[in-house]
């Protein structure tokens, strides 16, 4: 009996120790939770890694599909919108237009792009144009109304992380997985943090980025997953490595903008990175017989 529970013990311990992934082991009673294992890297090798996929991402033409979700239970109101198929392009420095089309119908339920300075907003259902300027734009009383082009933008493609700027390097660690931080100072007579960028110790790829307005105000939390390789042909994985890693792109990305009360749910069924994209295409006109608004205009000029 005692050579039968000595086996037991000793094949126990072969199970934990090769296994390798996440995965549970059962002994009895007891269950034994098997986490990937982390791995190590500098603040150097993170800078590199993040400013590689920055850097040699000029374009980016998706499909993707869309779910947003207005409202919060903060503000007592959380409204459900059905999933919307999109096409997305976006280019270097601030050009992104989005199509989005009703399922199965096929019929555009919106079409909206930005060139960093102006936004604009069809609504076929409504026969509305929506103008307004990014930086001077107002916060709508109805939270789906503040989705906008750039924000999509600031989520797809990322800023570079200058050499000039400050970059401080932490570990944080949960009961799911355990990070990196790098963390981007503003500088200024008070410094304040401006972006934070986690990553996913398991495999060393971003998991998530926060970016700060002044006075620590969080303007947006985007969650990415799934990284998968562009080239659909491949059929695998790329690995983290330096030289792979800006062939791939997250193929899940959540982003949720708190102080505009909506988060978006994205998932890319098809990307290619880097095609050449006609300006023309970032251009979206007034329909014939759509309603002008300006948005953020106190007077709201209108013309028919």
């Amino acid at each position: 009996m005692r050579r039968v529970k000595t086996c037991l013990f000793v094949a126990t311990l072969a199970a934990i120790s090769c296994g390798c992934g996440r995965g549970r082991v059962v002994t009895g009673h007891t269950v034994i939770e098997q986490k990937p294992v982390a791995k190590d890297a500098t603040r150097e090798e993170l800078l590199e890694a993040y400013n590689l996929i920055a850097h040699s991402t000029k374009t980016l033409n998706a499909t993707v599909v869309l779910k947003p979700t207005a409202g919060s239970k903060y503000s007592g109101v959380i409204d459900e919108y059905h999933e919307v198929k999109a096409f997305l392009l976006a280019a270097r420095s601030a050009e992104i237009r989005v199509i989005g089309q009703a399922p199965v119908i096929g019929t555009t339920v919106f079409d909206m792009a930005s060139d960093g300075e102006t936004f604009r907003v069809s609504i076929p259902s409504k026969k509305k144009f929506l103008v307004g300027q990014v930086a001077g734009e107002r916060v709508s009383s109805k939270p789906i109304e503040n989705l906008r082009p750039q924000h999509l933008l600031d989520a797809l493609l990322w800023p570079e992380i200058r050499k000039e700027e400050s970059v401080t390097l932490r570990e944080f660690n949960d009961e799911n997985a355990r990070y990196y931080i790098l963390t981007v100072l503003r500088g200024g007579y008070q410094v304040e943090i401006l972006r934070e960028i986690w990553f996913d110790r398991s495999e060393l790829r971003v998991a998530r980025m926060l970016t700060f307005g002044p006075k620590g105000v969080l303007l947006s939390d985007v969650r990415l997953g799934d990284w998968q390789p562009t080239d659909a042909a491949t059929g695998q994985r790329a690995p983290a490595t330096s030289s792979t890693a800006a062939a791939s792109f997250p193929r899940s990305i959540r982003i949720e903008r708190p102080h505009d009360d909506y988060k978006l749910d994205l998932q890319v069924t098809k990307i290619s990175l880097n095609e050449e994209i006609p300006a023309e295409r970032f251009k979206v006109e007034q329909p014939a017989g759509a309603e002008l608004v300006r948005v953020g205009d106190p007077t709201e000029n209108k013309q028919p």
